[in-house]
């Protein structure tokens, strides 16, 4: 029996989503955005059109992803490599451009009844972005289907460094490291996406094949999907057709095909119920 195609989909996503098997979603999407300067450049435009153009394709792919049901999506929105990389005069634009984001999308996001959260070291993002990240989030912070998270000013090796930091200070105050049983939920437990599973997918845009400092803890046993799109002309198809090859794989985990079961993966549901 036909699988109910959800409503707000074009002919083109309905065609690929009765294709995909409802039951076999993704948990969590991880997407690395890229290409925007690219996609600026071969239209002869200034780099930050190819941005602002990129902010249609985070509407389209949100949207999509909670339409399907994938519980978590978390975005690769702004590296702390940005901050060294980058002139000022289009990180100053980014950051902006961030703002006017959060401020047009809350609206959409409880619509569609998607929570918001951020990864990152948020600390060092400027004053004025901080509080319109805080308002955003708090005004979805009830709603209770897809977590979206943005990664902003993010580094997985920074992370990585301040999961052992954290380590290293919860050991000081409780006699020191032989009193701790240190394993892979312990460090997850101290990651910035802690009550996360961790993605099934990664999805890289504009056909780098590489992770750029992205998740590097997470994305352990994630399927890699590349595609040459670049990032604002991504929709819910390309999501889509990435989503299609994610289940024509075969996921082991290191084993021989009889045992797929990802190690320390807890569905979000699990972990909310772990809290209770």
């Amino acid at each position: 029996m036909r699988h109910t195609v959800p409503a707000g989909m074009d002919r083109k996503e309905s065609d690929i989503y009765l294709r995909l098997d409802p039951a076999r979603l993704p948990q969590h999407i991880a997407i690395i955005m890229d290409g925007n300067g690219r996609w600026a450049r071969r239209r002869h435009m200034p780099r930050v059109a190819g941005h602002r153009a990129g902010v249609t394709a985070v509407r389209a792919t949100v949207e999509t992803a909670a339409r399907i049901g994938i519980p978590a999506l978390t975005l690769y929105a702004f590296s702390e490599e940005n901050w060294k990389k980058r002139p000022k005069t289009e990180v100053d634009f980014l950051m902006r451009l961030l703002c006017r984001y959060l401020k047009a999308e809350i609206k959409t996001l409880n619509e569609n009844n998607i929570r918001l959260k951020y990864i990152g070291r948020l600390h060092e993002l400027p004053d004025s972005v901080q509080r319109e990240m805080a308002e955003a989030s708090d005004a979805t912070s009830k709603n209770t289907g897809m977590l979206l998270t943005l990664a902003l000013n993010y580094s997985a090796r920074s992370e990585i460094i301040d999961a052992f930091r954290s380590l290293a200070e919860a050991a000081a105050r409780n006699g020191g490291l032989d009193h701790m049983a240190v394993d892979e939920q312990l460090i997850s437990d101290h990651l910035y996406t802690r009550g996360l599973p961790d993605p099934d997918l990664v999805i890289r845009t504009s056909g780098e094949m590489r992770l750029s400092n992205f998740l590097l803890w997470q994305l352990a046993y994630a399927e890699i999907y590349v595609t040459p799109t670049l990032w604002p002309d991504f929709r819910g198809v390309q999501l889509l057709e990435g989503i299609e090859e994610y289940q024509k794989r075969d996921r082991r985990y290191g084993g021989l095909g009889q045992d797929r079961h990802p190690p320390q993966h807890k569905s979000l549901r699990a972990h909310a119920e772990a809290k209770r």
